[in-house]
């Protein structure tokens, strides 16, 4: 019973699902039908709606072309209103508010490079040409605000004013340099560590502005027009600064024909002149040039190369023509110093006036660097000849120390203020030596032509007593000279004790010849005896001694008046001298005087003969080598 009852409910299940399925296939077949019938009514209805569409997209393409159409004439309307209102600041020019000015032809640039831009705008021509002209006019006035600009502060610089940017050793008051002599070195060195300051030559607050007005003068095209403007002015300001310090355009024929005082003068101010010149002037010009013209596409060596030209061309054509004159010995010293001031600013000289520009200059700068070393080394060699040909017949005729020997040891002892000078000197020229011995070379061959032309000259002398004084005196001066100074490290102690030696043999050469004869008559050699009355246990007759007694007051007188006219200048071999003379003379005449003078006093007149005592002849030899000068009494 109880299965047959669980078929009956599997049974009306099923039949229940098959209904539910049945009405759901009705229920598709009726919906796929409704759809179909939709699809057929859209078709239709997008076909009618198309025409709409189109249109409707076609009035929103237009609105958005109108919208941009609007937003272009805004921005073109605001280029007109820009133009306007930089019209009127270019009309106004740029001197009140250069910056404003500048903003201005900043915006025309803008707008014409709106309207250039590519872009086709319609009746764009006239915008573009009234635009233009305010450019040109703008140009104009800027040039003309950059002429303005660099003429009022352009100016030359006073003397004063560049003295003050020296160090205290070179200004005038100090006297620094004025003082060339045995401080030469130490002064030398010490401008090695100056401090130069070069002054502003154009006010600092004014370099911005120059340089924005020469940038846009030159970005507009007048490249030409702000090169000549700066060159003009520069040039001017720069060459009137130096007139004013005192640099004169001199000719060759003007050189020339200058007494020697004079020259000497101009040279040494030409040696301030150029120190001023490129530590202060140039150094300055080169400073302002960069900074005027600094990030512009404009040949800045060039403009500072043609703003300098001229006056580089007037500083070195006169140290040139100084270097190429007739040489003579005094000119060494100052062809020395020109030497050494263009040693001196030579580093500063290249750094200056770099780039291809100013190569002339720096090669000019250079050749009379060479040819002052030239003219100094030719200067020494013409020296050297004239010490030893110098064709003086003046003759000191004292003997004492020639001019000419003094003027040689002075200018030796000259010679070694300017060791480093020479050494660099020396450098220039390939001569197989090292530098010092150059030096020692040079000095003594020039010693060496003294001393040959001293030579000389002592063969003038017919006293030949005096030939030896001569020649003692000055080579003693010689000596002393080289033994107190720079050149004894150079000629050595060799050179030194040999011509102590020479000194000493001249005094013993003169002490021979001028006493030679005098001491004859003190000798008993040759003295014979006699029987005439007075003759003493010697046999040696009182006449023939009266006879020497009178001989030796004589020649003796003779002698004292003669040698207290001659000069011995230096105290101490003076003193020396007349004590070697008396060592050899007192001795002789006491020993005379002592076995000789009993026979003559006990005769008439003793006094007659015997006039001096030794003391009293010791008296009259201190009154030798005085220079005393004696008037012939009257007859």
């Amino acid at each position: 019973m109880v299965v047959p009852q669980g078929m009956e409910a599997l049974t009306m299940r099923a039949n229940l699902l098959r209904e539910s399925i049945q009405k759901s296939k009705a229920n598709t077949e009726s919906m796929v039908a409704i759809l179909g019938s939709f699809d057929h009514r859209l078709s239709a209805l997008e076909a009618a709606m198309r025409p709409t569409q189109l249109r409707t997209h076609a009035i929103r393409k237009a609105h958005e072309n109108i919208d941009r159409t609007l937003k272009a004439a805004d921005v073109i309307l605001m280029q007109f209103d820009i133009a306007r209102q930089a019209e009127a600041t270019i009309l106004r020019g740029p001197h009140e508010d250069l910056e404003s000015y500048l903003e201005a032809v900043d915006m025309l640039k803008g707008i014409v490079k709106f309207f250039t831009s590519g872009k086709n705008f319609k009746s764009s021509d006239g915008v573009l040409t009234h635009v233009n002209n305010l450019l040109a006019k703008s140009v104009s006035k800027l040039e003309e605000e950059f002429r303005q600009l660099m003429m009022t502060y352009s100016k030359p610089i006073e003397p004063d004013r560049l003295f003050d940017c020296l160090p205290k050793s070179l200004r005038p008051s100090s006297g620094g340099e004025e003082n060339n002599n045995s401080k030469h070195e130490n002064h030398a060195k010490s401008l090695e560590a100056a401090v130069y300051k070069p002054p502003a030559l154009i006010p600092p607050r004014i370099l911005p502005l120059l340089h924005d007005l020469a940038q846009q003068v030159v970005q507009s095209g007048h490249q030409q027009q702000c090169f000549k403007i700066y060159r003009e002015c520069r040039s001017t300001a720069l060459e009137s600064s130096l007139r004013k310090l005192g640099v004169e355009k001199l000719s060759k024929e003007d050189v020339q024909k200058m007494q020697w005082e004079t020259l000497e003068a101009k040279i040494a101010n030409w040696i301030h002149f150029m120190r001023i010149a490129v530590k202060l002037l140039f150094a300055g010009e080169k400073k302002i040039c960069d900074q005027i013209l600094d990030g512009i596409s404009f040949p800045k060596d060039q403009c500072f190369a043609e703003v300098t030209a001229n006056s580089v061309a007037t500083l070195l054509s006169f140290g040139d023509t100084v270097a190429r004159s007739k040489r003579s010995p005094e000119k060494l010293f100052v062809l020395l110093d020109m030497y050494e001031i263009m040693r001196e600013i030579q580093p500063e000289f290249e750094t200056i006036f770099e780039g291809k520009p100013c190569a002339d200059m720096r090669e000019c700068a250079i050749n009379l660097t060479k040819r002052l070393a030239q003219t100094a080394q030719e200067t020494f060699g013409d020296f050297e000849e004239l010490v030893e040909k110098d064709p003086s017949k003046t003759t000191v005729l004292d003997g004492t120390v020639h001019p000419l020997t003094s003027y040689v040891i002075n200018y030796v002892k000259f010679l070694f203020d300017y060791q480093s000078t020479l050494t660099q000197l020396f450098q220039e020229f390939e001569t197989g030596a090292e530098n010092e011995s150059q030096l020692a070379i040079v000095t003594n061959r020039i010693m060496q032509a003294l001393q040959s032309n001293l030579d000389g000259k002592s063969k003038q002398y017919k006293d030949s007593a005096l030939t030896y004084l001569f020649l003692m005196n000055n080579i003693h001066y010689m000596v002393r000279s080289v033994r107190r100074s720079e050149a004894k490290d150079i000629l050595g102690d060799d050179w030194v004790q040999r011509h102590r030696r020479i000194v000493q043999q001249n005094a013993n050469q003169y002490k021979r010849v001028a006493w030679a004869k005098i001491l004859q008559t003190l000798s008993v050699q040759g003295m014979s005896s006699g029987s005439s009355l007075g003759n003493d246990s010697s046999g040696v007759s009182r006449a023939m001694i009266k006879e020497r007694f009178k001989s030796f007051n004589m020649q003796f007188e003779e002698l004292h008046i003669k040698q207290s006219q001659w000069t011995v200048p230096d105290p101490e071999l003076r003193e020396s001298l007349r004590l070697a003379v008396a060592e050899v003379l007192l001795p002789a005449y006491r020993s005379f005087a002592k076995r000789f003078g009993p026979l003559v006093e006990n005769g008439k007149n003793p006094q007659k003969y015997i006039k001096y005592s030794p003391e009293e002849l010791d008296h009259l030899l201190g009154e030798l080598f005085e220079g005393k000068q004696y008037v012939e009494p009257r007859r």
